[in-house]
């Protein structure tokens, strides 16, 4: 997959109330046989993540920690198609979205300094990636256990692999995808009157 600083699509319907729709969207299939992963490198990475607020601009994402966000973005995205097609969701999938959720506490805890005892929030420089993983998780999982979960959908036009939350019959995730929808299916009508 390429590797680009700016999506070549917009964000699809549902991606900006919902951070796991965003982030399982990063690999686009485009036409032509292209791809471009917005997580496909260390600094782009570290884009994504400062983009969403889940890392400062200086992290310094590494490639293992790439490749976590890399593996996380396939099981949410099998944990999307499970729920769209209605079909038993993988174990590995469930499992790693649940240890990312239990990784960081969510609770203040308790510190004591030469000031006394305070409560902090736990998430130095170094867990950076945990927090992030934590955040996706649990929007991936909150969106899973909606009402709008039964308006997920893969984007309809081909070979567009994204998804979005449907709204009305709109079942692509941009007008680019849409057109290619209505160009396929304007091409099939004449196709077929010319054949009868």
């Amino acid at each position: 997959m390429q590797e680009i600083a700016e999506p070549p699509l917009p964000p699809a319907p549902g991606a900006d109330a919902h951070l796991a729709l965003d982030f399982a969207n990063t690999a686009i299939a485009l036409p032509g046989g292209q791809y471009v992963d917005l997580l496909g490198t260390p600094p782009a990475v570290n884009r994504w993540l400062t983009a969403h607020n889940l890392a400062p601009e200086n992290a310094d994402v590494q490639e293992m920690c790439a490749t976590q966000l890399r593996a996380l973005r396939e099981h949410v995205r099998s944990l999307f198609a499970a729920r769209i097609a209605a079909a038993p969701a993988l174990p590995a999938a469930v499992d790693a979205l649940n240890s990312a959720l239990t990784s960081v506490p969510t609770a203040a805890l308790l510190r004591w300094d030469a000031n006394g005892p305070y409560r902090a929030t736990p998430c130095p420089t170094n867990q950076i990636l945990e927090h992030a993983l934590a955040t996706i998780s649990a929007s991936a999982a909150d969106l899973l256990t909606s009402e709008e979960a039964e308006t997920l959908t893969a984007c309809d036009a081909t070979p567009c692999n994204r998804y979005l939350l449907r709204h009305g019959r709109r079942h692509w995730c941009s007008t680019r995808c849409g057109d290619r929808v209505r160009a396929a299916r304007a091409y099939a009508r004449r196709t077929q009157s010319a054949a009868g």
